[in-house]
């Protein structure tokens, strides 16, 4: 019995030695391998240039570059005829709706009929200036005979004061006559102007455009009495030309020039039309704090005025370093990313640019390549020990 209880104990002495030792040396071993195990995976992406856009977005109204309002040149005269529609297109001085020409021509014929009168006075008047040019002639040698007579004693003072009377009667009904005839050249020439009027009347009676263009409203009928004073009888879109106006904030305005491409979707549709910025308003309201801008479209464009769109207004098309919005935090000190130096986080100071889609330009802080991480909310801070994982998706986009 004594023998066995110390060859038990001599066993478990051996035993206890040879198994000791083991668990610390597989401890050692692993133990770096078991802490990067344990590092959290964290999904990182790597700064790379690509094309950026800067943009703006402008929403707003569909309207005329220029609306031409037709009125007729000739008040209280009825439409007798219409040569135009809506939407038709129309050259300049198109004759666009016909008046009635019949009082002008009746009140013509009067204004002629007058003119032939007044030229039968004219003559008569210069009938009678030749008479009294005849008659002033006669008296005056008569006047002239009667003072010979009395300087030489043959003829009375009576007869020489009688003579010189009727000389200057003659020559005051000849001044008579003269005016006479110009009163009725006068006369005439009233009537001319007034034929003259009728005529440019007459002229008038087509109501034309002063421009080419489409028509986008009539107002004109048949029968109706047309006024220069009332509505329109029709408004003419000035070369067909449309473009879009927009209100942009006072921040946005500022990047906008005259000439910048700019991309617009109506309402309801999904083609894009390329147009032009035409005119950037050098005002902003002091209430609303926005200013218009105007976009001009193709003339061939499948858009109508009081159309609702809204643009893309190119500001500027780039190539730089970029990273996506999700890997930058803005705050009240700039902006930062968090960079990945080997496996250890470092938040780094970054100065950014365009923003475009789902990036964001980054001006300085980083260099192409760098690596950080995808999330800027990702639960890691400076100094942090990380597994980077590559964000395939990310990084190939």
């Amino acid at each position: 019995m004594r023998y066995k209880s110390k060859l038990g104990r001599v066993a478990v002495l051996l035993l206890s030695v040879a198994i000791l030792p083991l668990p610390v040396l597989a401890e050692g071993e692993n133990q770096p391998s078991a802490a990067r195990q344990n590092l959290p995976s964290i999904v990182v992406v790597h700064a790379a240039e690509r094309p950026l856009v800067d943009r703006v977005i402008a929403t707003g109204t569909i309207k005329p570059v220029d609306e031409i309002y037709v009125q007729p040149l000739v008040d209280g005269l009825s439409i007798d005829k219409l040569n135009a529609d809506i939407g038709d297109q129309v050259k300049a001085n198109a004759v666009l709706a016909e008046l009635s020409t019949d009082s002008l021509i009746l009140q013509k014929s009067q204004y002629e009929a007058n003119k032939a009168k007044a030229q039968a006075s004219l003559t008569q008047s210069k009938a009678q200036v030749l008479e009294a040019e005849a008659n002033l002639n006669d008296a005056i040698r008569q006047r002239d005979r009667a003072a010979r007579l009395g300087q030489t004693g043959s003829g009375s003072v009576s007869q020489v004061e009688q003579t010189q009377a009727a000389a200057e009667v003659a020559k005051a009904r000849l001044d008579a006559a003269k005016q006479a005839v110009s009163a009725g050249e006068a006369d005439i020439k009233v009537v001319d102007a007034q034929i003259e009027d009728v005529d440019l009347r007459l002229t008038r009676t087509g109501v034309k455009t002063p421009v080419a263009g489409i028509v986008s409203a009539k107002n004109a009928k048949v029968g109706a009495v047309a006024s220069g004073a009332g509505t329109p009888l029709f408004t003419i879109i000035k070369d067909g030309a449309i473009e879009l106006v927009a209100d942009l904030s006072e921040t946005d305005i500022q990047k906008i020039k005259v000439g910048q491409k700019a991309y617009l979707t109506v309402a309801g549709g999904s083609a894009k039309i390329e147009g032009k910025v035409r005119l950037v308003s050098p005002t902003v309201d002091a209430t609303t704090r926005l200013g218009s801008v105007h976009v001009v479209l193709p003339v061939d464009s499948p858009a109508r005025a009081g159309m609702y769109a809204s643009a893309e207004i190119i500001v500027e098309e780039t190539k730089a370093l970029s990273l996506p919005l999700s890997a930058v935090t803005a705050g009240r000190q700039g902006s930062t990313t968090r960079k990945i130096e080997g496996d250890v986080v470092k938040q780094v100071k970054i100065e950014t640019g365009i923003e475009d889609g789902g990036f964001i330009q980054i001006v300085s802080g980083i260099a192409a390549g760098d690596m950080v991480v995808e999330k800027a909310g990702a639960f890691v801070r400076d100094g942090d020990r990380i597994k980077p994982v590559e964000a395939q998706t990310t990084a190939s986009n």
